[in-house]
């Protein structure tokens, strides 16, 4: 994991690999803290998009094989005030969905994640210091919501290479310049591959 400071003192962007989340995922107390990690993570939700998110708003695509995640109300970055979107939702995510809305009998109109924002963000910290303790990695201390979401974007951008319009589109971002940040934080596979393919090794 690699840690970049930021103007707050001991506050640090995290850059995350998917091992690490995985590690995050494994520390958390509870199925529905697990799903909090999974919608940051896997989703790119945000932590206020969370609380927001009822079973009614998962949708299979016409061709019945993929998934989308209806956020009512996302972030305003353009000005124009805040939006629908309809999230990427991983098969395997939409399948933890519904496990857990069925283990807690939540209704269709229901939130699945019934907190606020500010538990959302706690949980999220809680599970991160037990995941210093459980792998001895301190790192973990510093990891938010928003590095969730950030391996979320870098994952697509960097390691997958995806088009930055799609990601774009269902991550909520109105501009290229948003989503740079993303771009410039090569993960270190992708820098060994570089060097590989470059006979540089």
């Amino acid at each position: 994991m690699r840690l970049e400071a930021t103007a707050k003192e001991d506050e640090f962007k995290v850059w995350m690999t998917d091992s690490e989340l995985e590690a995050l995922r494994r520390a958390a107390a509870s199925h529905r803290n697990d799903l909090i990690i999974q919608l940051g993570g896997y989703v790119g939700l945000r932590a206020f998009e969370i609380p927001q998110i009822c079973p009614k708003h998962v949708k299979r695509t016409e061709d019945g094989e993929h998934y989308r995640l209806r956020i009512p109300e996302g972030k305003d970055t353009s000005g124009n005030g805040g939006k629908p979107r309809d999230a990427y939702l991983p098969a395997d995510v939409e399948s933890d969905l519904h496990r857990f809305q069925n283990a807690e009998d939540i209704g269709r109109h229901e939130p699945l994640v019934d907190l606020s924002e500010r538990s959302v963000r706690d949980i999220v910290k809680r599970t991160a210091r037990r995941a210093a303790d459980e792998t001895g990695d301190e790192d973990f201390r510093c990891v938010s919501s928003h590095d969730l979401r950030r391996r979320f974007a870098q994952r697509l951008l960097v390691d997958r290479q995806m088009n930055p319009r799609v990601v774009m589109q269902v991550g909520g971002w109105d501009s290229f310049q948003a989503i740079e940040p993303y771009l410039n934080a090569p993960t270190p596979d992708v820098v060994n591959d570089a060097f590989e393919e470059a006979g540089l090794a």
